[in-house]
């Protein structure tokens, strides 16, 4: 009979949900979520009430000879012991050393990073670009250099004379000039040949895509030369704290303490 009562298949009992005028409350609170909420606050009850009876029979005079090597924060909160041991002033000052010898190291290695940065040449790839040196925040332009395989590819690259205002335009930088401009101007003498205007448009496409390239590569190379200057500058300072430290644990140099009094090593009279 059991198994036949198994078989049988029974009604789904569904949970009810929260009604829609108290959904702002959230899912609806079932027994076992009000079990869970109500044994956390009696537990929590129970601890207090056993803390306020504790408090209450305290004895202000109770000693006992740990409160001797034990301290407390705040007035409540008892500091206990990390198992750490306190490291003898040589032992300080050798490590102190150390850092300070790999902080001299990085330095110098971002020391040489910036000055190669501020002597290298940017060259542009394929044959053609102009070689700019960086000396701080000057910079020079080279002329542009067209590279040629034969001698007769050197003149037929003579023959075919370029606009002035594209030579003039790609020298300055701008962009001023227009495709416009390189038919108007090619109707002042002979009919020029259809090559010669493709030839010019695309020298003019060429000549801004790379300025536009020279720009990006020099923003970014600025912008890694200042980082690299803030680097070293950072330590220095760094590399400069921690001599001042050694030189003071070893009484060499004067300071202040905490409490504000300047002190000054006491010199041999001579």
């Amino acid at each position: 009979m059991s198994s036949m009562r198994n078989a049988v298949q029974r009604r789904n009992h569904k949970e009810r949900a929260q009604p829609l005028e108290r959904s702002k409350w959230g899912v609806l609170e079932k027994h076992k979520d009000y079990s869970l909420r109500a044994k956390d606050y009696n537990a929590k009850k129970a601890r207090l009430k056993a803390l306020r009876h504790k408090a209450a029979e305290r004895n202000p005079d109770e000693f006992h000879f740990a409160m001797m090597s034990s301290s407390t924060h705040n007035g409540g909160q008892r500091v206990a012991e990390r198992g750490n041991k306190a490291l003898s002033t040589e032992v300080v000052k050798l490590l102190k050393t150390q850092d300070a010898a790999y902080l001299r190291t990085v330095a110098q290695k971002t020391r040489r990073a910036r000055e190669r940065l501020e002597q290298e040449f940017v060259l542009s790839g394929e044959g053609e670009g102009r070689g700019v040196r960086v000396l701080g925040k000057e910079e020079k332009a080279g002329q542009k250099v067209v590279w040629v395989g034969s001698r007769e590819e050197q003149k037929r690259w003579g023959e075919v004379d370029t606009d002035p205002k594209i030579d003039e335009a790609a020298m300055e930088g701008t962009d001023d000039v227009d495709e416009e401009e390189i038919e108007d101007t090619s109707q002042s003498g002979p009919p020029p040949r259809k090559a010669l205007i493709e030839a010019q448009k695309s020298a003019l496409q060429a000549g801004r895509a790379l300025r536009k390239r020279h720009k990006r590569e020099q923003e970014a190379r600025r912008s890694k030369l200042e980082a690299l200057k803030i680097r070293e500058k950072d330590l220095m300072a760094a590399e400069h704290e921690l001599e001042m430290q050694r030189a003071k644990m070893s009484s060499s140099v004067g300071g202040v303490t905490k409490a504000g009094l300047k002190w000054k090593v006491r010199e041999r009279k001579r």
